[in-house]
C-alpha cells in the first residue's frame, strides 16, 4: 500500500488561488505574526510578485519596525 500513486489534480495546480489574495491582507497577517513572535509592532511591505504557474508566488518581503512613542 505504500507504493499507491496518488494522481496528480493538474487543474488544481494551474488554478493559482494567490492571485485572488489581497496583498494588503498578506502584509497585515505577515506583520500580526512578526509583532506576536517577537513582542513588538512591526509592519510589512510587499513588492516584486511573481506569480508562479504551479499555485505558488515569489516576493520581496519588507519587515520594520513601526515606532511608536508611548510603547
Amino acid at each position: 500500500m505504500a507504493d499507491e500513486k496518488v494522481p496528480i489534480d493538474v487543474d488544481k495546480l494551474l488554478k493559482n488561488k494567490l492571485k485572488s489574495v489581497s496583498i494588503g491582507d498578506l502584509e497585515s497577517s505577515i506583520a500580526d505574526a512578526v509583532s506576536k513572535l517577537v513582542g513588538e509592532d512591526y509592519k510589512c511591505s510587499i513588492d516584486d510578485i511573481k506569480y508562479t504557474l504551479f499555485s505558488g508566488a515569489d516576493f520581496h518581503v519588507k519587515i520594520e519596525l513601526t515606532y511608536n512613542p508611548h510603547s
